[in-house]
């Protein structure tokens, strides 16, 4: 599940900048890239084989390790009659019970699995714009914590929403819920910082605007679909995400930065 966006951008003057290297947004992007490039959903990986039995694997991965809101309300992995329910991707592809598996880590595993090269480009650019300035403010530890702890909120929000749905069944993978707390807390510190972003209504057109405008529509954009039946994107995710990342941020009480001169 990306973050989409219909602007992309990079945060400019208006971040101080950091006085110790962004290590654990640099590690969060590390680990993300390292588990697709091993996983079946990269495509150069043999172990998965290619064409349908390739696509078959990347289901039965994302249903190992995502977060399937029944199991984390259920408190156990489904059994082989609800995975026979799952549609298969390809003929004769179903879904394997995995008794061994704990619904609670699965939130932890499932932010670090991405259904390809788009879905985690999508999330990662996000997380290198936006990420070192909100760890320079909390600090790496703290940070840590912030985008582990909103990725949780995010994803059991979510589960509790679709609880009973047919989307119960169905893994949620990728960062974006933890990702999209990132950009709630960005904008809770620097408001007023000036973003440099790829309009594609203008031929890609670098313009600078306030992070208020920019994130702002972001949000109103994740909160439009909210509700409708759009496959393959849980925009509940991105605004739980980012409403939690705004109130964490000022519950902690940290002032906003510098408006760039």
């Amino acid at each position: 599940m990306a973050v989409p966006a219909p602007v992309r951008g990079r945060a400019e003057a208006a971040t101080p900048a950091p006085a110790r290297a962004p290590h654990v947004t640099y590690a969060l992007i590390a680990v993300s890239t390292l588990v697709l490039l091993a996983g079946p959903s990269f495509g150069l990986n043999p172990v998965y084989g290619t064409g349908d039995a390739r696509v078959c694997a990347e289901q039965r991965f994302a249903q190992r390790w995502g977060a399937v809101p029944a199991e984390l309300l259920g408190h156990a992995p489904l059994d082989a009659g609800q995975l026979a329910a799952l549609p298969p991707v390809v003929k004769g592809c179903t879904p394997t019970p995995d008794p061994g598996k704990i619904p609670v880590l699965s939130v932890l595993t499932s932010l670090f699995v991405h259904a390809g090269w788009l879905h985690l480009v999508g999330n990662v650019l996000f997380l290198y714009v936006f990420g070192p300035g909100v760890e320079q403010r909390l600090g790496r530890a703290r940070f840590l914590l912030f985008y582990l702890g909103i990725g949780y909120l995010a994803t059991y929000g979510y589960a509790l929403a679709e609880a009973g749905s047919d989307e119960s069944v169905r893994a949620l993978v990728g960062a974006s819920g933890a990702i999209s707390g990132v950009l709630g807390g960005y904008l809770r510190l620097y408001p007023r910082a000036r973003v440099t972003t790829l309009v594609p209504v203008l031929l890609f057109l670098p313009l600078r605007f306030p992070a208020w405008l920019v994130l702002g529509l972001w949000f109103a954009l994740q909160w439009w679909p909210v509700g409708s039946a759009v496959p393959g994107v849980a925009y509940l995710v991105h605004v739980i995400g980012f409403s939690a990342g705004w109130l964490a941020v000022r519950a902690a009480g940290l002032r906003q930065g510098r408006r760039a001169s």
